[in-house]
């Protein structure tokens, strides 16, 4: 889905260049301002005269989204970016790509800080930060700074960063309505320089809440921001530290399987029936009547929250130092449920074969006969540490060098634990990990149990050289990354798809059930190590004052994530078995030209992706499924104008042609002896569109503003054989705006109004793909989504 307009413009020119992830990467390109002429924004549309194909928002462009609207939905406005939204609210998650590049291969940061997940690397749209907080957001198509603490960025970068404190106290408060039951409250506080070195803080808090879009279900999330910083001189050295917090409580909604998806407009909202637990029966063998197993009894609690620390020291004339350090926590589940069994199984107690045997009474009737409907969620617990260190030398005014030193340590405990339901299907605690089902040993019953470590140390470097009375810009850079992955399974590993027989770490039957299942893998740790070289290269040239080209060169990585290394626990440890890393090799070459009127960029690009791991989602089996493509071509063009024609109207066009090509035929397994194909080879990838075209327009008239934004999305293979696809869409947002300066009030109070698929277009929503299914769950378009919000800031 694409992000509604948000083109009132400043028009005026940026004192510095934001575009970069960490404070050093940020350092290291403001220079480029110095040396080189102002990056203006025209539209809220700002580009870069950087080697890279990049493009950056601004807040002018993010204020005029649907309040409290994921920064990820708002880059759908960017050629390249796909980004199919769950619903127009933004806290229901969604579906990320990138020139084709899947989410777990895109890195997204905040502040420099990599929130994708440390197991899988997937990326939860519906846990950023409030929008009114973001600076700017900016996406790095096909390639990654130097310093970037990534374990899988083959597909390119998305930062935001959060604003700095106003220098003079501040109240904000908006507040907003709309259907679906929509409610949404947003107050921010700056105090303002609270000393003469202009110590200053804000502090903010959001509050959302309503009803699933489609289903019995609710969201409801509740974020708190606050960042104090500190300026050190007038040379731009500070030091800040920022926190923020985010409690999500979603049920799922919208996810059916392809075959199953409405065909009507009105068949969306088709009724969820409600159930009843049925009675339990003392002394008959009660047996669930699945109440509670539909998605939209199913809830997706997340409790996430981070410090960020970022600071800029001039040691002496020329030589800085940057260091970004962080911590994050997270608690998360998300599944389904299943039948829970009182009795045994064949004389053992635990998660056998895809259910638990408890051994206990699980609903109360004073028997040991039952099947019971629980909560069988995926428990993840993370505490993860970094930090980011840049060291910036000038050797004169045309040539500048540095190193990097980037860590990165992941704790990432991934339980099952179960728990039960109420009476109307509904979980009675959404996190069991609290108050988790005992067998009848004490022993807490888990559908799986490991403990992994993701590490990182990485060391780079990086030159930038200003030659020709600065026409020319070159960058030479390398990094060298070292990854580490301790793997700690608990459980029973039955099959190379990576099912588990789970009893608990160190449990008494371990031995017994090892010696009657001599073919699965027992309980066992195993460390992998990745290590390689990355050269990243690129120039650009300026032809004129605001006409340039530019291209660049990056070596990719993308180590295997915890997910698949598990998986391979099932054989007996050898370089044969091992999963190998994902290697990409991206160009890019493009046109740029930059004024204060117009913001223009074309790209045609290519990546060569050896060992393509991709993966798909069963949300029924709660599995991923992971396939290896092989060898896959992938090429494309992306542009953009966005043209400010006066001080009224803006106009803002984009597109994007995006191929791919495995080279190979896929096994799928083995047959009498011969190995089995799927006919992939000069097939497309599946999952991302082929082609988009959107344009935009904004009228300022006095107090009132309009703009609308539209978007076609072109159709998507369902598989990697290519038999079946889903037709492409058209997105239309609008957005309107009355400002409230004529009753007396400033400029910053105002009425807004924001229409979601202001056309009610039926549409097949984000999906992930898969190998040879004509039938993979996806989820539902978002259907037409109507706010009214007021803002007073004073």
């Amino acid at each position: 889905m694409m992000a509604s307009s948000g083109f009132a413009v400043a028009m005026c020119g940026l004192s510095t260049a934001a575009f970069a992830q960490s404070t050093g990467s940020l350092d290291f390109e403001e220079e480029i301002v110095v040396t080189g002429t102002t990056t203006t924004d025209v539209a809220g549309v700002e580009i870069p005269d950087t080697s890279k194909a990049k493009q950056v928002l601004n807040q002018e462009f993010l204020s005029k989204q649907n309040p409290g609207q994921t920064v990820l939905d708002s880059i759908n406005a960017i050629p390249g970016v796909s980004f199919q939204n769950n619903d127009g609210f933004g806290s229901a998650g969604g579906t990320l790509s990138i020139r084709g590049f899947g989410g777990d291969r895109i890195s997204l940061t905040f502040d420099g800080v990599p929130l994708n997940d440390s197991g899988n690397y997937a990326i939860y749209s519906n846990q950023q930060l409030s929008p009114e907080l973001i600076e700017q957001v900016n996406v790095n198509l096909g390639s990654t700074d130097v310093d970037s603490p990534t374990a899988s960025a083959t597909g390119g970068t998305v930062n935001y960063r959060t604003r700095k404190p106003y220098e003079d106290f501040s109240v904000r408060m908006a507040g907003s309505a709309g259907d679906f039951g929509f409610m949404r409250i947003f107050a921010s506080v700056d105090t303002g320089n609270l000393t003469s070195s202009g110590t200053r803080a804000f502090f903010a808090a959001e509050k959302v809440d309503h009803r699933n879009v489609y289903g019995v279900g609710k969201i409801d999330k509740t974020q708190v921001n606050a960042r104090v910083y500190q300026p050190i001189g007038d040379n731009g050295d500070f030091v800040s530290v920022s926190g923020n917090y985010n409690e999500n409580r979603n049920n799922f909604f919208g996810s059916v399987s392809l075959a199953s998806f409405p065909t009507t407009k009105d068949a969306r909202f088709a009724n969820i029936t409600r159930c009843q637990v049925a009675a339990a029966r003392p002394g008959i063998r009660d047996v669930s009547n699945r109440c509670g197993s539909a998605f939209d009894y199913r809830v997706n609690p997340s409790n996430t929250g981070n410090i960020r620390g970022a600071s800029r020291f001039t040691l002496s004339d020329g030589l800085v130092l940057s260091i970004d350090p962080s911590y994050q926590y997270v608690k998360a589940n998300g599944g389904g449920t299943t039948r829970g069994n009182e009795g045994s199984r064949n004389g053992f107690y635990g998660y056998i074969g895809g259910q638990p045997y408890a051994g206990v009474d699980l609903n109360g009737d004073g028997d040991l006969l039952d099947q019971v409907e629980i909560l069988q969620p995926s428990q993840t617990q993370t505490h993860r540490y970094g930090v980011i260190s840049s060291l910036r030398y000038d050797i004169n005014d045309q040539h500048t060098v540095r190193i990097n030193y980037t860590y990165d340590n992941a704790r990432h405990r991934q339980t099952g634990q179960i728990g039960l339901l109420n009476t109307d299907g509904f979980a009675i605690d959404p996190f069991p990990v609290n108050d988790p089902i005992l067998d009848v040993t004490g022993t807490p019953l888990t559908k799986r149990d490991r403990l992994s470590y993701a590490i990182l140390h990485q060391v780079s470097g990086e030159y930038r050289g200003e030659l020709l009375d600065d026409r020319l810009m070159v960058n030479i850079g390398v990094r060298a990354p070292f990854f580490t992955r301790e793997l700690n399974q608990y459980c029973f590993t039955t099959s190379a798809s990576g099912f588990v027989d789970c009893f608990g770490k160190d449990d008494s039957q371990n031995a017994a059930y090892a010696a009657a299942n001599p073919t699965y893998a027992p309980p066992q740790s195993r460390t992998y190590k990745y290590d390689k070289i990355l050269p990243n290269l690129g120039f650009r040239f300026r032809l004129t004052d605001d006409l340039s080209t530019y291209g660049s060169y990056a070596k990719g990585l993308s180590v295997p994530g915890t997910d698949p290394l598990y998986d391979s626990l099932f054989f007996a440890d050898s370089p044969s078995v091992r999963p190998v890393p994902e290697t990409t090799d991206s160009f890019d070459l493009g046109l740029r030209y930059t004024s204060g009127r117009v913001q223009a960029q074309v790209a045609a690009w290519f990546s060569k992706f050896e060992n393509r791991l991709a993966r798909s989602y069963d949300p029924v089996l709660d599995q991923t499924i992971y396939r290896n493509l092989g060898t896959v071509d992938k090429y494309g063009l992306d542009g953009s104008i966005a043209f400010a024609v006066n001080d009224n109207l803006r106009l803002y066009v984009f597109g994007s042609l995006s191929e791919s090509e495995i080279k190979e035929n896929v096994q799928t397994g083995v047959v009498a002896g011969s190995p089995v194909f799927a006919a992939t080879a000069g097939k497309q990838e599946s999952g991302s569109p082929t082609n988009s075209y959107g344009g935009a327009f904004d009228i300022n008239a006095g107090p009132v503003s309009f703009g609308a934004l539209a978007k076609y999305t072109g159709k998507r293979f369902v598989n990697d054989i290519n038999t079946r696809e889903v037709d492409g869409y058209w997105l239309v947002n609008l957005n309107a705006r009355v400002g409230l300066e004529w009753v007396g009030l400033n400029d910053k109070t105002y009425l807004q109004f924001n229409m979601y698929n202001a056309f009610d277009e039926l549409f097949v929503g984000g999906f992930g793909g898969d190998l040879t299914s004509t039938s993979p769950f996806v989820q539902v378009g978002a259907p037409r989504t109507f706010t009214a919000s007021v803002n007073f800031q004073f």
